[in-house]
């Protein structure tokens, strides 16, 4: 079994193996037609369950064979322009060169005697976003697994740094149309159940400063302890932008921390023509960002930036075997290789231990092709929603929400003849689940004030308003099938 391990003995193995790999999701992705196959997990559950594990093939080529008809064949591919449903992005090629390199020489960037190298390229990509983002010198951060940890660190940090012991007092402010992450963090912190309040959003799904400033005062009023205010750069389902500078004034007036969720919106801090409307951000406390949502990374690939580094010592714990307190302290050049100050073990800032050099995936982009080079193509998807949002205008058999801040689009099918609006949202929810099965297109589903609407999240340039047009239609075939079958059922 040695023959499989990874080493000086097996390289040209390794090459041959990973090459037939590459190989196969090249040819994979060069034939497909549309973004799903349609597969059920009826269907495909008994082909997955049908291999036995404890017999295996012995032979990679045999492996991925197999692979083909479990995971390959029925993938649900992003790269297809008429994938327009979840936050996920296509992916550039200088981070897939970079993943392959990361997985095979598998470093972990707890301390710095796992990794050398790559806790400095994470080091100096943290500095370079948190200079993106305008932090300051005192800035600081580390990469994560996804805007969800992200947040979390972000109110871990803001808990410690509320200094009070009774965390029932405790206050987390977001915006109705913040992700679910924020109240998720709130439970895994230990506070109460009414810790977070959900401010209401205006006509384009921001959050209303002037609501915000009233419940800070009743905050205040009651003897609670305002936690944190949580700015949303880019809502999962709208791409809005919240008010930032309005919300830093109320932040410092009451003492909040102020934290910025751009999982989505990061992708403005590389764009040539849009940075502004992230005017404000470098006045938070602490930022998430996703570049593996609008910088074209495979997942994962996150961060969080915070204004002040000190404050990551609330997640920081020393373990002897690991990173003890007195290497951490005492520092020297002896003990950390020839670098100046104590040993850079990135474990010290981290929620987790065990860590993937996701960190070298952005770098290879960057040394490719530049920021702007990132920063053009979320213009294009940015651009393709400001157009795909004329179509929707123009077009009577759809009301949509609100014009885009970023690349998403919130609409809803309504048909021409009067019908109930429970109707209209089972003719929603049955299109979208239609379209879905028939493989030929993939978009989201979301709720507006209780009403079923559908969702196109444009994070491929390689969409087209053609894409669009031809979706919008798939959709109304859909439901107005489905409206008629019921008609016909109900005469």
């Amino acid at each position: 079994m040695r023959s499989h391990l990874l080493n000086d003995a097996t390289a040209e193995q390794y090459r041959r193996s990973v090459t037939e790999g590459v190989e196969r999701v090249a040819s994979r992705l060069a034939s497909t037609r549309r973004p799903f196959t349609g597969v059920t997990p009826d269907e495909l559950a008994p082909v997955i369950d049908s291999v036995d594990l404890d017999r295996p093939l012995g032979d990679s080529s045999a492996a991925l064979d197999e692979l083909e008809q479990v995971y390959l064949r029925d993938a649900v591919y992003f790269h297809h322009p008429r994938y327009l449903g979840h936050l996920n992005c296509p992916v550039v090629i200088p981070a897939v060169l970079g993943e392959a390199v990361l997985s095979a020489v598998n470093s972990s960037l707890d301390t710095w005697d796992q990794s050398a190298g790559g806790t400095l390229i994470e080091r100096r990509l943290i500095d370079w976003t948190a200079g993106r983002i305008g932090l300051g010198p005192a800035a600081d951060g580390v990469f994560t697994s996804g805007g969800t940890q992200s947040n979390l660190q972000a109110l871990l940090l803001a808990r410690e740094e509320a200094k009070t012991d009774d965390m029932s007092r405790l206050r987390v402010f977001s915006s109705e149309c913040s992700h679910f992450s924020v109240q998720k963090s709130a439970k895994l912190l230990g506070l109460s159940p009414q810790a977070v309040v959900a401010i209401p959003c205006d006509r384009d799904k921001r959050l209303q400063s002037v609501v915000l400033a009233a419940e800070l005062a009743r905050c205040a009023a009651e003897g609670l302890v305002p936690m944190a205010i949580v700015a949303t750069a880019g809502t999962t389902d709208f791409g809005s932008i919240d008010p930032l500078h309005e919300i830093a004034e109320l932040a410092v007036e009451y003492g909040a921390w102020m934290h910025v969720d751009a999982a989505y919106g990061c992708g403005l801090l590389a764009s040539p023509t849009r940075r502004h409307l992230l005017d404000g951000i470098e006045r938070a406390d602490s930022v998430t960002v996703d570049y593996h949502k609008s910088f074209f990374q495979p997942v994962s690939s996150s961060a969080l930036l915070v204004k002040d580094g000190a404050t990551l010592r609330h997640a920081t714990y020393h373990a002897d075997y690991l990173n003890p307190a007195p290497v951490a302290e005492a520092g020297g050049a002896a003990a950390s290789g020839g670098l100046r100050g104590a040993v850079p073990n990135q474990v010290d800032k981290s929620l987790q231990t065990t860590r993937r050099f996701d960190a070298l995936k952005l770098w290879m982009t960057l040394r490719v092709m530049g920021a702007d080079g990132i920063g053009q193509l979320f213009d294009e998807v940015c651009d393709l929603a400001g157009a795909g949002w004329d179509v929707l205008a123009a077009d009577p058999r759809y009301d949509v929400v609100v014009r885009p801040s970023l690349s998403t689009l919130v609409f809803r099918y309504i048909p021409a003849a009067v019908t109930s609006p429970e109707e209209i949202d089972r003719a929603n929810l049955h299109a979208r689940k239609a379209l879905f099965a028939s493989g030929e297109a993939v978009v989201a589903g979301t709720k507006v004030d209780g009403r079923q609407y559908l969702k196109f999240t444009l994070l491929n340039p390689e969409t087209t308003v053609h894409d669009i047009t031809a979706v919008l239609d798939l959709i109304a075939g859909h439901a107005e099938q489905y409206l008629g079958e019921n008609l016909v059922h109900a005469s």
